[in-house]
């Protein structure tokens, strides 16, 4: 079973404002409400896929029923742990003011909550896979990705983490099977600027040697990276395509490579299918179909180096 863990689930509130003035009331020209986070994101392509996973995290309050229901309406099976006070947050997304978005702070987790996850996760074991994503609550401890690392460390579970800073740095020691990085992350992680897929394998490896089997780098228009744990080198343009709405293309991209990976343990094939995936969302009004997914599978033109 693969497992994705959200820390801190939104309802995004996804809005078009034609001709935005400020100071001045503002009409919506489009909305649209989601339930948000990265790793519902992964959950979402993963169904839409035919994978079953299960979506773990926090919510509160009547936004947190809100980001279950829908949730379930979309097909996920969900074990989220409720928090009796506070409400989960709400993103305002601006689709068409250059990505601009208002993201909400989101509920307290107590230490006994931390706790009810950590005897969640304790069931996994050879087999399952673990997506741990996005960032965490002010109110968590800024250890949790490690800490739940070394709790499974032993239990040969799948780690997929797609984080930034510490929160990568630190579970690099417990050889997670894959991380994601953009091109961004990865320079501020060594000080450096990459803009090129030329420029970023080093700093791949660099990870490697840091102890990630396989460092997937995104690269927005530029495509993606595979340095993989064989020793291979996939890069990628992007496909063709008008950007639409960029939310969430990386969260695609992490499940489109881990559904593929389990399809045909194959590697080429995964960094074909996290492409795909990354780019049909980033052309689509929202997360993408397999339909998209797969159209544009047969159109990646990937380089192995």
């Amino acid at each position: 079973m693969i497992y994705t863990v959200t820390f801190n689930p939104s309802l995004d509130y996804i809005v078009s404002v034609d001709d935005f003035e400020l100071g001045l009331t503002n009409r919506t020209s489009s909305e649209l409400l989601l339930p948000g986070g990265k790793g519902i994101n992964v959950s979402t392509i993963l169904t839409n896929l035919g994978i079953e996973s299960t979506a773990l995290g926090f919510i509160a309050g009547f936004t947190g029923e809100e980001i279950a229901r829908r949730a379930g309406e979309t097909g996920i099976h969900s074990d989220f742990i409720r928090i009796e006070e506070g409400i989960s947050r709400i993103n305002v997304k601006l689709k068409n003011i250059d990505g601009t978005e208002i993201n909400g702070m989101g509920p307290e987790i107590s230490k006994e909550k931390v706790m009810e996850l950590m005897e969640k996760l304790s069931v996994l074991g050879r087999g399952d896979v673990l997506v741990l994503a996005g960032s965490i609550p002010a109110s968590m401890p800024d250890d949790i990705y490690s800490r739940i690392l070394e709790q499974l460390a032993e239990k040969e579970v799948t780690f997929v983490v797609d984080a930034t800073g510490d929160l990568l740095l630190n579970v690099l020691r417990y050889r997670p099977f894959l991380i994601k990085p953009n091109n961004h992350e990865l320079g501020g992680i060594f000080n450096v600027s990459l803009k090129t897929r030329k420029e970023v394998v080093p700093y791949g490896r660099k990870l490697q040697e840091m102890g990630a089997r396989n460092v997937l780098i995104s690269m927005a228009g530029e495509g993606a990276v595979l340095v993989a744990e064989d020793g291979s080198v996939y890069d990628a343009p992007a496909p063709k395509g008008t950007l639409v709405n960029a939310v969430g293309a990386g969260d695609s991209m992490v499940a489109g490579f881990t559904a593929g990976w389990i399809e045909k343990r194959d590697y080429r094939h995964a960094f074909y299918m996290g492409v795909s995936a990354g780019s049909a969302s980033a052309f689509s009004e929202y997360l993408a179909t397999k339909d998209e997914i797969m159209d544009l599978y047969g159109r990646i033109a990937v380089k192995e180096q």
